[in-house]
């Protein structure tokens, strides 16, 4: 079992939040997703894009007679298969809407989603919205960035910190919904005593590791982490939409649902 808190914040310049959270407890599905588009189609894309994966964990969690369009990968875990089957699932609605509607065209939204069975924690990222685990003072981050600054540190060797001012580092190279086929990332880890923590760019991209690592460190209470974390964002600057969604193992059962 575990346990969930999540806060959203729409920032201080943005009319709107794109940003959107969701779980459900009884399957141990959380995801966070970052949307991007004109007409508040990013608001559009990061809901559509939760509403497919959640749909389709709860199928899969519930029943074997579910038809699962893409295949299977013997290669990975049923859960790895069902998460990466979930997001391209999402990736198609997404970009369906987009085409069919002409004022959500072009939307996309970034996602990152867990799914806890046991002590495994399986995860799956498209775009810069990312996954750290918490533990010993220590924050790891899980997820790797579809991002051009992501690319440039791996062919030049600088580190991402050196690049955090770049011209260009908002620039994403993958996101939900951009084009019918979708490339995704995923990987596991055990939960252990770690805290884990999903946000959008709005968090990770104003508040340095050893920052939020040492917020996380003081406050062991879920909401009042996610409270400091938002609040010193903010402080910093806050000039888009902020989201951070913390997951903790071993918690008494909280309510199915939430999103934000």
């Amino acid at each position: 079992m575990i346990t969930v808190h999540g806060l959203s914040n729409v920032g201080h310049v943005r009319t709107t939040n794109e940003d959107a959270m969701i779980w459900d407890l009884d399957i141990g599905f959380v995801a966070v997703a970052d949307g991007m588009g004109g007409h508040q189609a990013g608001e559009v894309a990061s809901r559509i894009a939760l509403d497919s994966i959640l749909s389709f964990m709860r199928k899969t969690a519930a029943t074997d007679d579910v038809t699962w369009p893409f295949g299977v990968n013997p290669a990975l875990s049923v859960a790895a298969n069902r998460l990466l089957t979930a997001l391209r699932i999402g990736n198609l609605k997404v970009f369906q809407c987009a085409e069919e509607v002409p004022d959500y065209t072009g939307m996309g939204t970034t996602v990152v989603a867990i799914v806890v069975d046991g002590e495994t924690v399986t995860y799956a990222s498209v775009g810069d919205s990312r996954l750290y685990a918490f533990a010993n003072g220590r924050l790891r981050q899980l997820t790797r960035d579809d991002s051009w600054v992501m690319m440039l540190s791996e062919e030049s060797g600088a580190s991402i910190e050196t690049l955090r001012k770049h011209p260009m580092r908002n620039v994403l190279t993958n996101v939900v919904g951009a084009r019918p086929e979708l490339q995704v990332g995923s990987g596991e880890v055990i939960l252990g005593r770690s805290t884990l923590m999903l946000c959008t760019d709005g968090l990770h991209g104003a508040l340095p590791e050893a920052t939020m690592a040492s917020i996380l460190s003081r406050q062991a209470d879920l909401k009042t982490a996610a409270d400091a974390l938002i609040a010193a964002a903010l402080e910093v600057d806050g000039k888009d939409n902020l989201t951070v969604v913390l997951v903790k193992g071993k918690a008494e059962r909280q309510e199915g649902r939430r999103e934000g």
